[in-house]
């Protein structure tokens, strides 16, 4: 069986513009996360921002792409509208996708699940954050513990306006008591897509190993073709490939 082909889009406007975030990330988030991709050798990894032409999503990196990640903040509502319309066919064709933290207010995140998603509670106060498994037969949280602690973090709380996930994976539990849906999975035409919160820019998230370890399970759930079939809370393991 072939590798999984996997994209990473990042805004990349944080590490352009904040000292701090570049010192974090002096590659780009982007980069941080395909950097922990590429050791899975059942993986092939490009990377796109932004600023480039089409936003790096052409017809032909699309059409080469099993599982895209999204990152995004600043940046939201510089994203090209037919572009976006292209992602969203590629997921109902089969394509997964990966939503990661702001990314909730994406209009290719709020276009598949059909409602404005950027009403939470947040607060920048760098809380630690207990990331509790709560589907622990769930392929994205295989070789995780009971929870992930993440000594600092941006707060997200409830209500999030999403739809009711198909299955749901991690809440979060931050020191203010605080809580939120995490890993929200969800299907949409024949794709499938994730919802992970962690990873605000101004804290090194994406050099958390559990934190990289549920994106890469992730690809291959989301994968057309590996990880497991998963439907409303049962799980039917399928030939996996990989890790």
């Amino acid at each position: 069986m072939s590798n999984i082909r996997v994209t990473v889009w990042n805004e990349y406007r944080h590490e352009k513009q904040n000292e701090h975030v570049a010192s974090i990330y002096p590659q780009g988030i982007h980069h941080a996360i395909a950097g922990y991709l590429m050791k899975d050798d059942a993986v092939e990894v490009r990377t796109a921002v932004l600023d480039e032409p089409e936003h790096g999503l052409t017809d032909e990196v699309l059409a080469g792409t099993d599982v895209l990640i999204w990152w995004g903040h600043l940046a939201h509502g510089e994203v090209r509208d037919d572009i976006v319309e292209k992602v969203r066919g590629r997921v109902l064709d089969g394509m997964g996708l990966i939503v990661l933290h702001s990314g909730h207010g994406s209009k290719i995140f709020e276009r598949l699940l059909g409602t404005r998603t950027g009403s939470l509670k947040w607060r920048d106060d760098g809380e630690k954050e207990r990331l509790w498994v709560i589907e622990h037969g769930h392929p994205i949280a295989e070789g995780l513990g009971e929870y992930i602690e993440i000594p600092k973090e941006e707060m997200y709380g409830e209500r999030f306006e999403i739809p009711a996930p198909d299955e749901l994976v991690f809440i979060s539990w931050f020191e203010g008591g605080e809580v939120f849906r995490s890993g929200c999975c969800y299907r949409r035409g024949k794709g499938k897509l994730f919802y992970f919160r962690p990873g605000h820019e101004t804290f090194p998230i994406y050099h958390h190993p559990d934190v990289l370890k549920v994106i890469n399970n992730a690809v291959h759930w989301a994968s057309p073709t590996a990880g497991a079939k998963v439907s409303y809370g049962r799980t039917e393991p399928i030939e996996r490939v990989g890790k």
